[in-house]
């Protein structure tokens, strides 16, 4: 598996839990954009035109990446629980949901970052919606 692509429905999919050891690809093109990725069993960090957009500690599999003008949605993957943190508009609240349950609302910080915790267990996918 590569560790930045683009699926087949148009979406970015990316990062490897798997991995012992980090592994990186910058300048990933995507719909007019550049990406960086880092990724590894203890975190996955994706840049999107230099500027931060999503990181996980530990590392996971995400799928589905799309962003758009009301928020985030992807499928995420890993083998353990997973702490999320985002970069979406400053000082703005977003409804986040994990398979469908909002967990609340949550308010980006003045650097528009928004952290949550996703419960997670191998081979286990859940599907994360961050909306306006």
């Amino acid at each position: 598996m590569d560790i930045i692509s683009t699926s087949e429905n148009g979406k970015l999919a990316f990062g490897n839990y798997e991995l012992p050891e980090k592994q990186k690809k910058e300048d990933f093109p995507h719909c007019g954009d550049l990406y960086k990725i880092k990724t590894y069993n203890t975190m996955t960090k994706l840049e999107k035109n230099g500027l931060f957009l999503f990181e996980s500690v530990p590392g996971t599999n995400v799928t589905d990446f799309e962003e758009n003008d009301n928020g985030l949605f992807f499928k995420v993957e890993s083998d353990k629980d997973s702490q999320i943190t985002v970069g979406l508009e400053e000082n703005t609240e977003y409804d986040i949901s994990i398979d469908g349950k909002s967990i609340g609302k949550i308010k980006s910080n003045g650097s528009g970052k928004v952290s949550f915790s996703v419960e997670l267990s191998k081979g286990e996918v859940k599907d994360i919606k961050i909306v306006k």
